[in-house]
């Protein structure tokens, strides 16, 4: 990383609530669906040091059928969803994003949180940047693309850099479940022209299948 490039301070240790160091933890059962999944996420954070690859390892056993997650998703005409359907005694957020099509994030980082995403449905692209220089404005600088097929499970913190997801198609829609340790309200997102950041509001469109309504500042 260039020396005028002002990253994160995080590692792949962070502080509590969750630590992620540990040695793997005895193996739970294979999920067979989105319940197991959530007891199984709940057993291994019942810890407060976590491994990285377990959970990956987890998430990647448990093989999505749309039955699993078909009533927790809400779509919308204009842009992606968050769903929370896990808090995870506030260690983490367990959130189905629904994504439409030729839907996309905006380039942002992750709040020093380690991040997860399974791919429920459907194909998202994944695009990472390294971080900008906080002396000068010009274009991001992109280290990886990857595309992500159903039941591939991606991860990212802060010390690898920063990402966009999108659902590139224009005929299919997208669902992923996303893993976010410790919970976060708030991140920066950046333009990708200049590398100007501006923090944003980490928002739900829904809550355990109920719409979330968001007051309007006066």
């Amino acid at each position: 990383m260039a020396t005028d490039t002002q990253g994160p301070t995080v590692s792949d240790v962070i502080a509590p609530p969750v630590a992620f160091f540990k040695p793997p933890s005895k193996s739970l059962p294979r999920p067979r669906n989105l319940d197991d999944v959530t007891k199984g996420l709940r057993a291994i954070f019942d810890e407060d040091n976590i491994n990285v690859d377990e959970v990956k390892e987890y998430l990647s056993s448990y093989r999505a059928k749309v039955d699993d997650w078909k009533e927790s998703a809400v779509f919308d005409t204009h842009r992606y969803t968050r769903n929370l359907i896990d808090e995870g005694n506030g260690k983490y957020n367990l959130i189905l994003v629904c994504w439409g099509e030729g839907h996309g994030s905006a380039i942002h980082d992750h709040s020093d949180s380690h991040c997860f995403m399974k791919i429920m449905d459907g194909s998202l692209t994944e695009t990472k940047y390294s971080w900008p220089s906080e002396k000068k404005k010009r274009p991001m600088n992109v280290t990886d693309v990857t595309a992500y097929e159903k039941d591939h499970v991606a991860y990212i913190n802060d010390s690898i850099g920063l990402h966009r997801v999108e659902n590139r198609s224009h005929t299919n829609k997208a669902v992923s479940l996303h893993l976010y340790s410790p919970p976060f309200n708030m991140c920066q997102s950046f333009d990708e022209r200049s590398g100007h950041k501006v923090k944003c509001n980490v928002t739900f469109h829904t809550k355990y299948g109920e719409k979330v309504c968001y007051r309007k500042q006066q």
